[in-house]
């Protein structure tokens, strides 16, 4: 991804080097357990099905951001720019509604936010009470050596992805979601986050539609490549599961690669319409 030139953003929160040690667990509030158990958007990616029995707690103490870190930051605080001034376009045009961007808080080992504390165990996530997206630097290390989703515009898609949830924020589709969960069995608020998640990759898709001037040769193939990645599918089977569709909560990998599809080919948020869609 061509990002020299693009000048990185000003919503961004650098809490890296202020991780603690957890001999007390980064729990989760009362609050954000009631969010994840509500409507499962704390995570944007799971990578919890590879990540279990390494666990981290205790081995995260104070220090200062290695220069593989800091490489991370600026990569996502340009891509946020870019972000920001598509959707600050697309919005208005698309929507009829302005763009208010989300901040993006970087952290190493573990955090808190409204929603919980979370570890780069649980990936990046977009917590909706705060407005905020959160992402361990280490993660795009984990995208590439543990998931096999190589290249900076994988990277770039999964800082998208967090973005859209924002969008979602902003369009009211994750109180929708929310409310309709409530009502709904184990098996029916899954598949309702499933195409809240798939929702999110079709937005990421007219993001990376609206940034083509920036893309290289093969970085389509590479966000397609990292949507495959991180199907339900392919993780519980990585993980040494057989996979259990009633279980899902983002989408099989083709789906995920489908919808992203979309969203590119089309650039438009009308066409991201999981919810009303027969098949997925």
């Amino acid at each position: 991804m061509k990002l020299k030139g693009v000048r990185g953003s000003r919503n961004i929160e650098d809490r890296r080097g202020q991780g603690r040690s957890a001999s007390g667990k980064a729990g989760l509030s009362g609050i954000g357990l009631l969010l994840v158990l509500a409507i499962g958007y704390f995570a944007g990616i799971d990578v919890t099905p590879l990540l279990q029995g390494q666990d981290r707690r205790g081995q995260i103490a104070q220090r200062a951001p290695t220069e593989a870190e800091n490489h991370a930051a600026d990569f996502t605080a340009r891509v946020l720019a870019t972000t920001e001034q598509v959707w600050g376009h697309v919005m208005p045009e698309q929507a009829g509604r302005a763009y208010r961007p989300p901040v993006l808080v970087l952290y190493s080992g573990v955090t808190q936010s409204p929603c919980g504390g979370a570890s780069g165990a649980t990936g990046p996530f977009y917590c909706p009470a705060d407005r905020k997206a959160y992402l361990d630097t280490e993660f795009f290390a984990t995208l590439s050596r543990e998931l096999g989703a190589k290249g900076d515009f994988a990277a770039a898609y999964v800082i998208a992805h967090e973005v859209a949830h924002h969008i979602q924020n902003e369009l009211g589709v994750l109180g929708q979601v929310h409310r309709a969960r409530q009502a709904a069995s184990t098996a029916e608020g899954n598949a309702l986050t499933v195409r809240l998640e798939l929702q999110a990759d079709c937005l990421s898709g007219v993001w990376a539609s609206a940034v083509g001037g920036l893309l290289e040769p093969g970085d389509l193939e590479e966000a397609l490549n990292a949507a495959r990645m991180i199907g339900d599918d392919r993780l519980q089977a990585r993980a040494g599961r057989v996979p259990q569709p009633h279980t899902f909560t983002h989408g099989t990998s083709a789906q995920r690669a489908r919808w992203f599809g979309i969203g590119y080919d089309s650039g438009e948020i009308a066409r991201c319409d999981t919810f009303g869609a027969r098949t997925l």
